[in-house]
C-alpha cells in the first residue's frame, strides 16, 4: 500500500514536471520566433533606407561650381590734413562736386569691368494699331418703273363710263346722228363699229373705224363720237389711264 502511494505521488510529480517543461518549451519557441521577426524587420528596414539614400545620392545632381566673381571696387581715399587758413590754396569741394566725382568713378569702374563696351537699350517701339473700317450697307429702295403716260390699255380694272351710263350714251347718239343723204338714197343700213381712246382726262382722243358701213356713214359716226362729253376715265392700280373704248353706231332708215 505504501509503495502504491509513493508510486502514485512520483507519477503525479512526473506528469506535472512534464507539463511544466512543455509550457516552458512553448514559451521559448515563441520568444525565438519573435526575435527572428524583429531582426528580419530591422534588417529589411535598414536595407531599404540604405537603398533610398543611395538612390538619392545618385539622383541628386552635382551642383555646378559657380565661378567666384570678384568685384573690383575702387575707392578714392582722401587724406584729410589740417592746414591753417592762411595756407589754404584751393577751396574744399562742394557736396555736388563730390557726388559727380563718385558717379564718374562708378561709371569708370563699370566700363572697366565691361571691357569698355557699352550697350544701348533698344527703345520700345509702339505696337502697330490696326484701323478697323466699318462698312455700312445702304439699301436703296428699288424704283418702280414708271408707266408710259401715253400708253393706251385695251382693258383695265375699272373701265371708263359715260355720264348716265350706256343708255344715256345711246340716246345721245340717236339724237345727234344725221343720216347721210347719199346713204339714205341708196338705202344703206347697218352698224359702224368704232374704237376711240378715252384719255385719262375723260376726253375722246383718237377715233378709228373697226368695221365700215360706207364712207358717209363712217364719217358721220366719227363726227358724233368726237362730240361726246367727257367720260369718267378708266383706272388701273388706282391711277387714271388711257383706255380704248369700242362703240357700235346703228344706222337705220325710218319707213
Amino acid at each position: 500500500m505504501l509503495y502504491t502511494i509513493i508510486g502514485f505521488i512520483v507519477a503525479a510529480c512526473l506528469v506535472f514536471a512534464w507539463n511544466a517543461y512543455q509550457r516552458w518549451e512553448a514559451q521559448r519557441q515563441l520568444a525565438l520566433q519573435n526575435q527572428q521577426q524583429t531582426q528580419e524587420f530591422s534588417f529589411g528596414a535598414s536595407e531599404e533606407e540604405s537603398s533610398e539614400e543611395e538612390e538619392k545620392k545618385i539622383e541628386q545632381p552635382k551642383e555646378e561650381e559657380k565661378p567666384e566673381v570678384e568685384e573690383v571696387a575702387q575707392q578714392a581715399v582722401t587724406e584729410l590734413k589740417i592746414v591753417p587758413d592762411d595756407k589754404v590754396t584751393t577751396p574744399p569741394p562742394t557736396q555736388d562736386e563730390v557726388k559727380q566725382n563718385d558717379a564718374a568713378i562708378s561709371n569708370k569702374n563699370v566700363e572697366g569691368t565691361l571691357g569698355g563696351l557699352t550697350a544701348e537699350i533698344p527703345k520700345e517701339t509702339p505696337a502697330p494699331t490696326a484701323k478697323v473700317e466699318q462698312k455700312v450697307a445702304v439699301t436703296v429702295p428699288e424704283e418702280k418703273p414708271k408707266e408710259d403716260d401715253n400708253k393706251v390699255f385695251q382693258s383695265v380694272e375699272q373701265p371708263p363710263q359715260f355720264p348716265g351710263g350706256e343708255s344715256a350714251l345711246m340716246r345721245y347718239l340717236s339724237s345727234h346722228i344725221q343720216y347721210p343723204a347719199m346713204a339714205a338714197e341708196q338705202g344703206i343700213e347697218g352698224k359702224v363699229i368704232l374704237q376711240f381712246v378715252v384719255t385719262k382726262n375723260g376726253q375722246v382722243g383718237e377715233v378709228k373705224v373697226v368695221r365700215s358701213l360706207s364712207s358717209d356713214c363712217d364719217n358721220e359716226a366719227k363726227r358724233v363720237v368726237r362730240s361726246l362729253p367727257r367720260f369718267t376715265p378708266g383706272r388701273q392700280n388706282g391711277n387714271a389711264v388711257n383706255v380704248w373704248y369700242t362703240l357700235p353706231v346703228q344706222f337705220k332708215l325710218q319707213k
